[in-house]
């Protein structure tokens, strides 16, 4: 850091005599001392809080700023003389972060530099009058510590400008590292070392949400604070999907119902809430539902798994249930495909509608008698098993989820 705006400069032409200098320097420990008595009295922020090797410090502070500034008007600084704010600037600098780093904002920093302008000019001013110094030369001293001053300040609030960015960063860094073993399962004991180091509050569950990342931004800001979200590739998700994650904390009951409705036209799946530390099960149901393609086709109501246990149920053992189709379904092999495709059919909604003809046909666009005719051929095929509870669960099983269309030759 250097000094470009030109204070150096305009100092060379206010050389102060080795006299008046002698007298500014004599004089910095009291104005260090009240200076810092003013900025504890009149600044909130540091009231009670400058004390002891605190208070020794930034005295300290007060006097080198202004022992740089006796240096650059004398002309006597000992460091490369195109540079020589750049302690002073450096100190501020590293003010401006400490002060980002406590976690204040720069409203105290700023208001004690003005208290602290205003002191010290005043300390300062009486010792440059009672030295003899002309009216023009005493004006242009004033302007040029108010504007050494400015730019002490503009140094502290670049410092903490950029200790905030560089906060951010890594908290962002960290949030995403917390996201990503979430995902993954970690143990909980790493888990909890992670929301630590992100200053991430656990919450008492988490809700998975998988949304298209165009949508991102636009949900985010509806939802809390303390959601997690990840726009990095998702395991278990083909990376063509461009699919980010959003753990948002505590969706229950109504809660949950007014996310349904956050997420409504964003082509969202929406997972179960569990513990927090538990949310990868929330995950892998949600990308297992996505897989299946279950939901509203038109992508306009988000899929809500809580909707689909059943099928979700169903579809854990892909083969299984194949085996169990195949199985029950074996009597409709004497008949033709297409035939058996009709009574399967109607199979499935009588069982679902528990023999209601009417309601039957209606499911299936058919007239009554047509039911009753198929319901004749399928206890022609099935006999008395159709009575046996152990096969109507087996049938009910089998039939719940509609087989996949074959795969093209």
């Amino acid at each position: 850091m250097s000094d470009e705006s030109g204070t150096t400069r305009r100092a060379a032409h206010l050389e102060l005599d080795e006299q008046v200098a002698g007298r500014l320097r004599d004089r910095l420990p009291v104005v260090a001392e009240r200076t810092v008595s003013a900025i504890t009295a009149e600044v909130p922020s540091y009231s009670g809080t400058l004390t002891g090797s605190m208070r020794e410090k930034i005295e300290n502070a007060v006097r080198i700023a202004l022992g740089t500034f006796l240096q650059l008007l004398e002309g006597t600084q000992p460091s490369d003389p195109s540079t020589p704010l750049t302690p002073a600037l450096e100190a501020a600098y590293a003010l401006g972060s400490g002060e980002a780093r406590a976690g204040r904002s720069m409203d105290a920093l700023l208001a004690a530099y003005r208290i602290g302008a205003r002191v010290a000019w005043r300390e300062v001013s009486t010792t440059t009058v009672q030295s003899g110094l002309a009216a023009a030369t005493v004006a242009e001293f004033a302007e040029l510590m108010f504007a050494y001053i400015d730019e002490l300040s503009a140094a502290s609030v670049a410092g903490h400008a950029d200790e905030l960015a560089s906060a951010g960063r890594a908290r962002r860094r960290s949030l995403e590292r917390l996201t990503q073993q979430l995902l993954a399962g970690e143990p909980e004991e790493t888990l909890r070392r992670s929301a630590e180091r992100a200053d991430w509050p656990p919450p008492r569950t988490l809700t998975v949400v998988l949304l298209p990342r165009r949508g991102l931004r636009a949900v985010l800001a509806l939802l809390s604070p303390h959601t997690l979200e990840s726009g990095e590739d998702l395991p278990g998700v083909e990376p063509a999907e461009e699919l980010a994650v959003l753990l948002v904390p505590d969706m229950h009951g109504g809660r949950r119902r007014q996310l349904v409705r956050v997420l409504h036209g964003h082509r969202a799946v929406l997972g179960p809430a569990r513990p927090w530390h538990r949310v990868a099960t929330s995950y892998q149901r949600a990308t297992r539902a996505l897989a299946l393609g279950l939901g509203d086709p038109a992508g306009e109501a988000p899929l809500d798994t809580e909707q689909h246990l059943a099928q979700l149920l169903l579809s854990m053992d892909p083969e299984g249930l194949a085996d169990l189709r195949a199985q029950v379904l074996a009597p409709l092999e004497s008949v033709s495909p297409a035939t058996a495709q009709r009574l399967a059919e109607t199979l499935r909604s009588w069982l679902l509608h528990q023999g209601r003809r009417d309601e039957v046909a209606a499911d299936l666009f058919v007239h009554p008698q047509t039911v009753r005719y198929r319901m004749g051929k399928l206890r022609e095929l099935y006999g008395d098993r159709l009575h046996d509870p152990a096969t109507v669960l087996d049938l009910t099983l089998a039939l719940a989820v509609p087989p996949p269309p074959p795969a093209p030759e």
